[in-house]
């Protein structure tokens, strides 16, 4: 899988990769990769130095889970996405939600939900593999519903100790 976006960095995890792009100093992206990609050289001096403090957060977090992320998020998505990722961050590590108590905490359906927690352009700090689906099965995870994503997200939940 390559990523068709240029990451500025690229931070090893177990069994894939996280692909970090920044943009005029905001963290635009955060990818899941499934093969180690080159890195390309930020433009700016704001965008790379927010890439290297995005790669030691993202390692931290990758080492301890409840590490708390704080990184100037690039503004992305519609009204309703921000909402969904609003509730989204506010599940705490470790817990789960799934699709439908999310839509009906902000009166939406739980496809609905599913498709802006797939547009998520930055998993983990905004962690949309927290949601899953009402029965306790996976669901998908960044618009698969199996191979190799899947397999990133049951990664993630075990990496969280996650709990419905």
């Amino acid at each position: 899988m390559n990523h068709a976006v240029p990451m500025q960095a690229v931070v090893p995890a177990p069994g894939f990769w996280l692909g970090v792009r920044c943009v005029g100093g905001e963290l635009h992206e955060i990818a899941f990769l499934a093969e180690e990609v080159t890195p390309v050289e930020a433009i700016d001096p704001a965008s790379a130095a927010l890439a290297a403090e995005a790669t030691r957060q993202l390692a931290a977090w990758l080492e301890d889970p409840t590490t708390r992320f704080e990184l100037p998020l690039a503004a992305a998505g519609t009204p309703f996405q921000r909402r969904v990722w609003a509730a989204i961050a506010a599940i705490p590590c470790g817990e789960t939600r799934s699709y439908g108590e999310i839509a009906r905490e902000l009166g939406s359906s739980a496809r609905a939900v599913g498709g802006a927690c797939g547009a998520n352009p930055l998993p983990i700090v905004v962690p949309c593999h927290r949601v899953i689906a009402a029965d306790g099965r996976l669901g998908g995870f960044a618009h698969s519903d199996g191979g190799f994503l899947l397999e990133v997200k049951r990664w993630l939940l075990q990496h969280e100790r996650c709990h419905a």
